[in-house]
């Protein structure tokens, strides 16, 4: 048994060591399926990053309407969304999202 195991040594250490790099390959920190984990979570942090970035702009161009020189007709848009405000003989729909 002992001579056979001698004989053999070679390819033994060999098999343990090219499975000890594939399952190394595939799992652990650095392996592959955390490869794909870690684009995943990239491609869904970009996504998020462009989502931010077009609120930030709607934000600023809101902002920029509310600068020194007023927009009157933006100032009356906000009036009559927030306070459900209208003139004398108008009707006034509220219309809800089922989203919400």
């Amino acid at each position: 048994m002992l001579k056979r195991l001698k004989k053999n040594y070679f390819l033994l250490v060999s098999t343990f060591l090219i499975l000890y790099f594939f399952f190394n390959l595939l799992s652990g920190e650095r392996g592959l399926i955390s490869f794909f984990e870690k684009k995943e979570i990239l491609k869904n942090l970009q996504n998020q990053e462009i989502l931010l970035s077009n609120q930030i702009k709607d934000l600023d161009f809101k902002n920029s309407l509310l600068s020194d020189n007023l927009d009157l007709d933006y100032i009356e848009t906000l009036i009559r969304e927030r306070f459900i405000f209208g003139k004398k003989n108008e009707q006034i729909y509220i219309i809800k999202n089922n989203d919400d």
